[in-house]
């Protein structure tokens, strides 16, 4: 792989709760706790570990990220902030705050990458 484009935005993705229990043993297939941080730009998000997110949440996570890096405000769809919102995975088990962070860089799109 030979990453050419810088990219708009960093995400961070961060474990910050469990609706059933204080633990996901049992629930979570991931092994998620509490305090576990996942990070990335386009690719899939991993861990310190490198261990990569759980892939039903990231199916979550896609269209979240794509409406940061297309201007949107993510108030606009429940977040907490125009770059952050709180997510739960789709099987119910842990709650996940996502964070985008803009790195100033252009837009894929408009930055005339292609002329």
């Amino acid at each position: 792989m030979k990453k050419w484009y810088n990219e708009e935005y960093e995400f961070e993705i961060e474990v910050i709760g469990f609706i059933r229990g204080n633990k996901s043993e049992r629930y979570c297939r991931n092994g998620e706790e509490i305090g576990d941080k996942y990070h990335c730009t386009y690719g899939c998000p991993v861990n310190q570990e490198g261990y990569g997110i759980c892939s039903k949440v990231m199916m979550m996570m896609y269209p979240i990220m794509e409406s940061v890096r297309s201007g949107g405000d993510l108030k606009n769809i429940g977040g907490d902030s125009k770059n952050s919102k709180v997510v739960v995975c789709p099987d119910g088990c842990v709650i996940f705050r996502i964070t985008a962070k803009p790195l100033g860089n252009e837009n894929f799109y408009k930055g005339h990458f292609f002329d």
